[in-house]
């Protein structure tokens, strides 16, 4: 079995690449007495106390039993209380079967404990399942079977039905006690409204939830619902203050040591802090969301750092987060504030083009020039005025295959790779 800890150690101290940092294994590695983690699509890490076992997370529905299988291999005492660090899916999925296994044993019912907005969020999920399935296709096409939804009483959904809604909420911060420790838990904006991170004084260990992922922060995310990166980038010093000797995080390795752990969130802290920074400034300059786009950056050098490659989110989408929370939709170009439908705009430019194939053609130029924003607008332009023609579909479906390979972030490239698939399969259908 890995040694995570040193593993976790030896990738920041020395930069080396030995491998993904984030598996989905369901394996247990022992942490110290008290804790333990059992890596999976999001990790569930395991608090033993005299009164049994405090969960951060439950992972996905349908990777529940495998984690429930691996934590029993530790221990078999019962699971005391379920504390959600947020309530996305892949964190609370899986809770129902913890508690179903209680019941079987004939346990008393965990406990489950969340932020207040996490049942608002459950609300917004039961609007919005048929749009969350969507968006998740695309964003882990090549995780289908872990991330399609589940179906409880026939119904396709995208949080399980039978997910419980914290027992036990708070707005600010709480402190329970389980067994002779006390957990603080603490709310603070960043992936998400609803989001905690816990300090537990007794073993000097902050769970930290997705406020640190082992890639550069998911402070952008195209497809989702707002972030927050600057309360993120407060509640990361806060934490790196902390002085904790074992911090664990949600996704990717556990760090040992106060300085390494302090090192890290600081890093990402700046990082956050430098994008907010450069991007409000040439808001209020009165620059257009498009002259930010490309004059706010970060050092080349910082988003190599083992822990902060943009393979996941990036930079450039968390620039768009930001001109949304604090400037609206609105992007600074006149002609979008009511445009006209992208296939009426796509005719009009094939028709002073010569025809869908002249663009087409320049297009694919691009593209052998690795100009790849110009290259997709203008298959875009053609696919959007021809949507029928499969041969118009057969180059846009490669050229975005090949511009997904181009791509460092799984955003990207699954939003790339969808669009590749659904022109495949309009370039092959056959009457």
């Amino acid at each position: 079995m890995t040694d995570l800890l040193s593993l976790s150690s030896r990738i920041i101290d020395e930069g080396v690449d030995e491998g993904p940092v984030n598996r989905i294994t369901q394996e247990l590695s022992v942490l110290s007495d008290h804790w333990s983690i059992v890596e999976s699509f999001s990790h569930v890490v395991s608090l033993k106390t005299e009164e049994g076992l405090v969960c951060f997370d439950t992972s996905l529905r349908q990777t529940a039993e495998a984690v429930i299988g691996s934590i029993r291999s530790w221990s078999t005492d019962p699971f005391h209380a379920l504390i959600y660090t947020h309530g996305h899916v892949d964190h609370v999925g899986g809770a129902a079967l913890f508690i179903n296994e209680a019941q079987e044993r004939g346990d008393p019912r965990p406990r489950v404990v969340g932020h207040e907005n996490v049942s608002e969020r459950f609300d917004r999920y039961r609007l919005t399942s048929g749009y969350n399935l969507t968006v998740n296709g695309r964003q882990f096409g090549g995780l289908r079977g872990m991330m399609e939804g589940v179906r409880l009483g026939g119904a396709q959904s995208f949080l399980p039905a039978d997910t419980p809604a914290p027992d036990l909420s708070f707005r600010d911060r709480t402190r329970m006690g389980v067994g002779g420790i006390e957990i603080e838990l603490r709310h603070a904006r960043g992936e998400t409204d609803d989001h905690l991170w816990a300090w537990i004084p007794a073993t000097r260990t902050i769970c930290a939830g997705d406020f640190f992922i082992w890639n550069f922060p998911n402070a952008g995310n195209p497809q989702k619902a707002q972030r927050y990166p600057a309360e993120w980038a407060v509640a990361l010093r806060e934490m790196a203050a902390m002085g904790a000797e074992l911090f664990i995080p949600a996704h990717g390795l556990p760090i040992a040591g106060a300085e390494r752990i302090a090192r890290v969130l600081n890093d990402v802290a700046g990082a956050l802090e430098s994008l907010v920074r450069q991007t409000l400034e040439r808001m209020n300059a009165g620059e257009p969301l498009d002259q930010i786009l490309t004059g706010v950056e970060l050092a080349p050098e910082l988003l190599e750092r083992p822990y902060m490659r943009p393979l996941y989110d990036e930079p450039e989408f968390v620039v768009r987060n930001i001109w949304r929370l604090y400037g609206g939709w609105y992007d600074g170009n006149p002609a979008h504030l009511k445009p006209a439908p992208e296939s009426r705009l796509a005719r009009e430019v094939c028709a002073l083009a010569g025809g869908a194939a002249a663009l087409v053609k320049r297009a694919e130029e691009l593209a052998e020039a690795e100009e790849w924003r110009l290259a997709c607008h203008l298959i875009e332009l053609a696919a959007q005025a021809v949507p029928d023609d499969r041969a118009v579909h057969g180059v846009r479906a490669d050229l975005y295959a090949r511009r997904r390979q181009s791509e460092t972030s799984l955003m990207a490239k699954g939003i790339y790779g969808y669009a590749s698939r659904t022109s495949r399969a309009i370039a092959s259908d056959r009457d």
